[in-house]
Formats: C-alpha cells, structure tokens, sequence
C-alpha cells in the first residue's frame, strides 16, 4: 500500500466518476437546473427522442424504455405520511399520483429515485426524470415513474429505535448506492444500475456490530463505518452509538484493507470532486486519482470551538457542500481547495445549503420559517422570506429546502405547500403550488 502525507491510497482498477469519453449524440450546453429558466412556467420545447443505452451507463445516462429530451424534466415528488407519492411536474404544472408506499419515516433521493424508510425496510421509488452530467454538458432523460420495491432490513425509525441511512452518487444509471440499518449492523451495497432497469440488486450484504452507521459508494468501492471497540451490540440502542471508523470494501464485499479514524462519523454527500464523511474532528474526503483510491483528512480550523456538521447539502454536484454548526453558524466546505470556513449565521437556523454559484449565495431556513438568501463569503443576510413555514416547524415537522442554479424549493407540510423561490431576486415568491395532502417528505427530481 503507497503512503502520502494526510491520505492513505489503495490501487483501484476503476475512475471515480464519469469517463471523458466523446458523446455519439450532440451535447446539450447549458446548465441542467432551474426549471425557470426565460419564464415562470415554460413547457417542454422539444419532442423527445428515443433513448438508447444499457443502463449502465454506456448510453451517457440512457436506458432502454426512456427518452432523452432538450431540457432538465426537473419536478418536486413528494411522499404524505400515509405513504401516498405524488409528481409535480415544474415544466407544465401537471400532478401525478405514482403509488404508495408504507408510512415513511425519513427520506433521501439521488435526484431521480426516492429510497423511503418503511417499517418494511427502504422503498424505491423512481421519478422516472433524470440527468446524465457529462462535465461540459448534459443529457436528460424521461420515463415512466414507477414504485420499484423495498429492500428488507431492521432499524428504519418505525418499530425500531434508528433510521435506515441512504448515501448515493450523483449518477443514476450506474455505481451503487448504501444503506445501513442500525439495528441489526447490516450494511447493504445496491446496484444502481439494475435500479435503472426497474430491478433491485444487492452487490453485497454484510452484517457489522449495529451503530448509527452508513454505506458510502465511490466508483468500484463503498466505505462503510464501524463503532469503537467498546460499543456495545445491543440493537435496542444502536442508534445512540457512534461510528468510529470508516473501512475501504470492494463492491464486491471484499476488504481491502484500508481503514481511517472517523470519530462520531455522521453525514455524508457526494460532490464532483469526491464523496464526503463528517468526523467529530473535521472531515473524510474520498477520491480516486492515477487510479487509487485515496481517503484524505480535512480538519477543522485550528482552535474552532464550533459543534461540528453532521448533514451537508448543496445544489447537486457542486464542490462546495454546507452544513449547520448548531444553529448560530454554517461550516463551508470546499472540495477542491480541501478547506473548511465558518459563517456566523445571521438569526437561529433550522437548515442550509450551499448554492456554489459564481455570487456564492448560500441559503438557509430560519427557525422561525423564513427562507434566508446569505453571502457565502462573510455571512451577510441577503435577502429573505416572509415565514412560509412556521406552522411546520412548530409542530415539529421538517420542511425540505432545496437549492437550484436558478431556484429555491421549499415545502411546508403543515401548510400543504410547496414553494418556488427565485433567490437572486430578493427572495421573491415565483410560484405557489398548493398540495392535497401533506408534502411531509419532499424531493426535487430530473436534476
């Protein structure tokens, strides 16, 4: 094993993310979000075409059965608490009803698939709409939405005392994607590529020693944490017990060997550059460069008194991710220059993400319900909201705030709202979709 100074390195056999291969199809330039972009409300402007591809992505993101289309099919899917999951599509306004699923406890979402914890275990939805980023430009696709099914598993926060985590890439038609359940200390690796042919594949099952854990893919790889030696196997409070380590597996299972201290791991979110783990001391950053893998140490600042991040968020992709220090601060972490700076947060904070655009705006959701429009370089307030979702908040609700290149969304589930907010615009009101039920967990789809 090759050694350098704050990373270990294993040799892979594989690239992080996307080949630079030239596409057969012509590009489509321009950014892949914001659903407003030259009007309020603008359809589709192009039939589509049929998509070819093996779902695995050879056809740049295309699998068989889809369509590639001229524009992001971007769209708001959102789950009620009795399970009901419903389509808003952003281009034409047109609400569909995809299925049900149990009564879901938490929810994450890749951009295309929604993975709900059920009492049953994770269930799979897919948007049907998605995105293939290229790097230099896209490739957008649309199929039929559809309930895929669940994969089984102990600790979902229903019956249980933990919530399932899911951890995914940026890429739906290809790699894989985590999930841990506390409970029972199983850590399960799913094929993403079989989820874009409408099947549900394990690419390994292990069982670890149950904590608060995590399944983190990264190309031909997934990191997955263990507890400290001291914790105790007792599934009736794995939740409560921290991750300690993250160790290197092949898709496949295989331990490679390679293993780094993580103390208090929690939250993780893949950007372009490579995926993250938040650690109690700072944070791990995985990559695979000259075809190794490297995990590498991001520290906080020297003499930081400031609790550190345990969830990131930004605009999908971006380099730059946000997390809450408590909630009088916002910790900024850039990819690419490996370095952490921490904002004063304006007013007490329930959420924030990072826009990563070029006036490096961050947003955030106050907690009494405002959209907040923040400068990401000093921690300025910019611009704000009315309080849109108080009446949530308050009854201890967990209203979704997402970032776009041109739009906000945010949802109100005790206000049966959904909200499209143009951020650069002094935090201005662009559309109001009122829903019939509650939004209770609310993703943004075809990024």
């Amino acid at each position: 094993m090759h050694h350098r100074p704050a990373a270990l390195l294993l040799t892979t056999a594989l690239t992080l993310t996307l080949g630079l291969t030239a596409c057969s199809s012509a590009p489509t330039a321009g950014p892949r979000d914001g659903a407003g972009a030259g009007s309020e409300s603008s359809p589709a402007t192009a039939a589509p075409a049929p998509a070819t591809g093996s779902g695995d992505g050879d056809g740049h993101g295309a699998v068989a059965g889809a369509a590639e289309v001229a524009e992001p099919q971007l769209a708001l899917t959102t789950i009620d608490r009795s399970g009901t999951v419903t389509h808003l599509d952003l281009l034409d306004e047109s609400v569909t009803t995809i299925g049900r699923t149990g009564e879901p406890h938490a929810l994450t979402t890749d951009g295309r698939y929604l993975f709900a914890a059920t009492d049953d275990g994770v269930e799979i939805v897919d948007s049907g709409v998605w995105t293939w980023d290229h790097i230099d430009h896209f490739h957008y696709y649309r199929a039929e939405p559809r309930l895929l099914g669940t994969v089984a598993g102990t600790g979902t926060g229903g019956t249980g005392t933990g919530t399932a985590t899911v951890a995914t890439t940026n890429l739906s038609t290809s790699g894989g994607t985590g999930l841990f359940f506390p409970e029972s200390g199983e850590a399960v690796l799913l094929d993403t590529a079989a989820l874009s042919r409408g099947e549900i594949a394990e690419r390994f099952r292990m069982r670890t020693t149950p904590h608060a854990g995590m399944v983190v893919p990264l190309g031909s790889y997934a990191l997955v944490t263990e507890p400290g030696p001291a914790s105790p196997p007792d599934p009736a409070t794995a939740s409560a017990v921290p991750a300690d380590t993250v160790t290197a597996y092949t898709t496949e299972g295989e331990a490679t060997g390679l293993a780094e201290p993580c103390p208090h791991a929690a939250g993780t979110i893949t950007t372009r550059v490579g995926a993250v783990i938040g650690c109690a001391d700072g944070a791990l950053l995985a990559t695979v460069a000259d075809d190794e893998l490297v995990l590498e140490r991001i520290p906080y600042p020297t003499g930081s008194t400031a609790p550190a991040a345990t969830s990131f968020d930004n605009r999908e992709g971006r380099p730059t991710v946000a997390g809450l220090a408590g909630s009088d601060g916002i910790w900024m972490l850039d990819t690419r220059a490996r370095s952490w700076s921490l904002l004063p947060a304006p007013t007490s904070l329930a959420a924030v993400t990072a826009v990563d655009d070029e006036e490096e705006h961050v947003l955030a959701l106050s907690t009494d319900g405002r959209m907040l429009v923040i400068d990401g370089t000093d921690g300025s307030l910019l611009a704000q909201t009315e309080p849109l979702v108080a009446g949530s908040l308050a009854a201890g609700e967990t209203p979704r705030l997402v970032a776009d290149q041109q739009r906000a969304y945010l949802s109100g589930p005790s206000e049966l709202m959904l909200w499209e907010i143009d951020f650069a615009d002094d935090a201005r009101i662009a559309r109001s979709f009122p829903t019939s039920t509650e939004p209770a967990f609310a993703a943004e789809t075809g990024r």
